[in-house]
């Protein structure tokens, strides 16, 4: 591709060209024929299969689901590079959740922990004593000192964008964090919020989150070894009860709760393989793909359908890496390809961090990471790239590599918009590739967005686009291609 047409391509995607050097043509990647659909297919319809039940961080399905990527590294041709020899490198999880003896009565009724109650964050209390009711957080004006108070939850200000996902679950979270505070600064000892409307509409995922409790790595810096989201602890009640209870809070004289704290270490597991390159010198450097085998596991039903299988998150990047992997083999790249299937994302890019900063080759041999998330649902002819425009990209030479591929194989309409630093979503820090590019590695985001049924018992592979998920395959392929081929390893950019 000429230098007039790589700068139109690139400046039409939003982006411009500062200390560029260009990309030599090599070519379309000798081994396409090797993504298959009917491959894809098959194994996103097991891994995504209801046997998995969601391979949620930290349990037996999670390992099963580890050990099946593990096989099928294997029998793509890819040799082990994990610890000791191993595929696998396994980490520890600290989780901190809500027990599940802990107990709640209201008026002498007592309530079922994750059914009808839910503590927002975990803390260990007793709490005994009269409800005072509070028609809205107007009623504050009154001393509330030490009493244990009830409220209808309000909207939070500013209500979260339009169209944002999990947008019911936003909404509660600013809302419980903001109306807590204000009754903190007031002195009670324990606060109930009443689910509204909106709350109430997305209870599943609002619940499974509050169980699910906070996680974070263990054996890592504190600055590394990030929680998720609602993880700060707090010394104050705050319990979250289903909009069916207001009548009873209301009328309730007493309330009752004995709520206890449990923490625990579990094991996650990243998977490692790897194809030798060709080159004598350059197979010593790797070009890593990277991806999350991980989903949410068994949660609140939605219907009647309890499995949250995360076909498209992210059982379809699962999938396509172990495409690449048999089309490497097939027809090896000049540098060696790493491949990396992390444990943990959704608990918190947990595996990806670990891996950062407890990589199993030389972290200066990781020339790039490509990574994926979601990448099997929407228009066929369209995709995003993240990390392809300041502030986030950390490599304009590894972007126009990736936007070289599209415009000589796989042609998307690539939107850029999700990855500019005012998009509401946040998307860009959401995925593995950003603990690679806070370690200083050149790294990208492949992804083909968001859709309705993201986080809900409804991503399962029949409402998978195989043709759409072997397109977004190839494009990661086709970039990993360049990477390898290019005698200089894609620069990182230069520091403002």
């Amino acid at each position: 591709m000429g230098l007039q047409k790589l700068c139109m391509v690139a400046l039409l995607s939003g982006m411009v060209l500062q200390g560029f050097s260009q990309v030599k043509p090599t070519g379309l990647p000798p081994a396409l024929s090797a993504i298959k659909e009917a491959d894809l297919k098959r194994d996103i319809f097991e891994l995504a299969g209801d046997a998995f039940r969601g391979r949620r961080a930290g349990t037996e399905d999670e390992m099963r689901a580890a050990a099946w990527v593990a096989q099928k590294a294997q029998e793509a041709g890819l040799k082990p590079a994990g610890d000791d020899g191993t595929y696998f490198q396994f980490f520890n999880m600290r989780r901190t959740r809500t027990a599940d003896r802990s107990m709640m009565q209201i008026g002498g009724q007592r309530l079922v922990l994750d059914k009808d109650f839910w503590v927002t964050q975990p803390v260990d209390a007793h709490i005994e004593g009269a409800v005072t009711w509070l028609s809205s957080m107007a009623d504050t004006a009154v001393n509330l000192q030490g009493k244990v108070v009830a409220l209808k939850i309000e909207a939070p200000k500013p209500l979260p964008a339009n169209g944002m996902s999990l947008w019911e679950y936003r909404y509660t979270a600013s809302a419980v964090r903001q109306q807590a505070m204000a009754l903190r600064r007031k002195g009670v000892s324990a606060i109930i919020f009443v689910a509204n409307d909106i709350t109430e509409k997305g209870i599943a995922f609002i619940g499974h989150n509050y169980e699910d409790g906070s996680y974070q790595n263990v054996g890592l810096p504190a600055t590394t070894a990030r929680t998720n989201a609602g993880a700060a602890r707090t010394a104050l009640p705050v319990i979250l009860v289903r909009s069916a209870l207001e009548n009873a809070v209301k009328q309730a004289s007493t309330l009752k709760a004995d709520l206890m704290m449990e923490t625990y270490l579990y094991p996650s597991v990243n998977v490692i393989a790897k194809a030798s390159g060709t080159d004598g010198t350059l197979k010593n450097e790797y070009v890593l793909f990277s991806g999350h085998h991980d989903h949410d596991g068994i949660g609140n039903p939605v219907g009647q359908d309890s499995i949250w299988n995360g076909a498209d998150d992210n059982a379809s990047v699962t999938v396509g890496m172990l495409a690449i992997a048999r089309a490497w083999v097939a027809k090896p790249g000049k540098r060696s390809a790493l491949f990396v299937w992390h444990g943990a994302e959704e608990r918190g890019l947990l595996g990806s961090r670990w891996f950062a900063v407890h990589p199993t080759v030389n972290k200066s041999s990781i020339v790039a990471v490509l990574n994926g998330d979601m990448i099997g649902r929407n228009n066929i002819d369209s995709a995003a790239l993240l990390g392809a425009i300041p502030p986030h990209r950390n490599s304009l030479a590894l972007v126009n590599m990736a936007m070289q591929a599209n415009q000589e194989l796989t042609k998307f309409k690539v939107d850029h918009s999700w990855d500019e630093a005012t998009h509401p979503e946040n998307w860009y820090f959401r995925s593995d590739h950003a603990p690679y590019a806070q370690a200083g590695i050149p790294a990208i985001f492949f992804t083909s967005l968001l859709h309705p049924d993201y986080h809900t018992p409804k991503d399962e592979p029949q409402f998978i686009s195989i043709p759409k998920l072997a397109k977004m395959t190839r494009w990661m392929y086709a970039t990993g291609w360049l990477v390898s081929q290019t005698a200089a390893r894609p620069a990182l950019d230069a520091k403002p």
